[in-house]
């Protein structure tokens, strides 16, 4: 099976081209800004290196978000395109669900910064390095007690290294991972588990992950 990945909802703008787990190509850009322009250019790079087409593409694996509203927009919507076009089946993975398999030990807390002492959370459970259970929020830093009833959990994301004097106090057993990046292959291994569990999806049934409104909409309902 020859696998797309594609994770455009970070700083950095990730594709990868995986041969089931394998990876044969990949090219990250690390301009925010530039999603937009350099997406398209490095999934064509990523094909021609590797001698492929999208004929050749059995699956899509995306990133849903949470992270950059307009970073997300855009790989959601070149991925439709690609299943209107092509028929190749898609799975959507949360970025915080791929950042847990960075880790995939038995209590996972994968921690986005949002900006403002606000943060992206999501809470994984995992059996035999499979996710079997999660849940994604979007709250201050200082609430974040609210939502983990767990004592033994790995903190891993760029949140947990900002926060992390926080998170020591708050959760005293608590251990943090040394990768806090973005892993294409922590999407194959999140997306594969899905594609296992039936989870395909069309271009009708692949929507955003944000958890919080635009601040645009927040912007507008102050107003109002």
């Amino acid at each position: 099976m020859k696998i797309l990945v594609i994770d455009t909802a970070s700083q950095s703008c990730l594709v990868a081209i995986y041969e089931d787990f394998k990876c044969i190509c990949e090219k990250i850009n690390t301009n925010e800004l530039t999603h937009s322009q350099k997406l398209m250019p490095l999934i064509d790079s990523c094909l021609k290196e590797s001698n492929n087409t999208l004929n050749d593409i059995n699956l899509i694996i995306c990133s849903q978000g949470p992270g950059s509203f307009t970073g997300i927009r855009i790989g959601i919507s070149t991925v439709k395109a690609f299943n209107d076009v092509k028929n190749i089946p898609l799975i959507g993975v949360s970025s915080l669900e791929s950042l847990a398999y960075n880790v995939s030990n038995s209590n996972v807390c994968s921690i986005i910064d949002a900006k403002h002492n606000n943060v992206y959370a999501g809470v994984f459970e995992f059996t035999n390095s499979v996710c079997i259970g999660s849940k994604l929020i979007s709250c201050s830093i200082s609430e974040l007690n609210n939502f983990i009833d767990k004592n033994n959990i790995t903190f891993v994301g760029d949140g947990s290294i900002i926060y992390k004097d926080f998170l020591k106090t708050n959760f005293p057993n608590s251990c943090f991972s040394l990768t806090n990046n973005f892993k294409s292959i922590s999407y194959v291994k999140a997306g594969l588990n899905h594609y296992i569990s039936g989870d395909i999806r069309d271009s009708s049934q692949l929507s955003p992950i944000y958890l919080k409104k635009s601040q645009a909409e927040r912007a507008l309902e102050g107003e109002k």
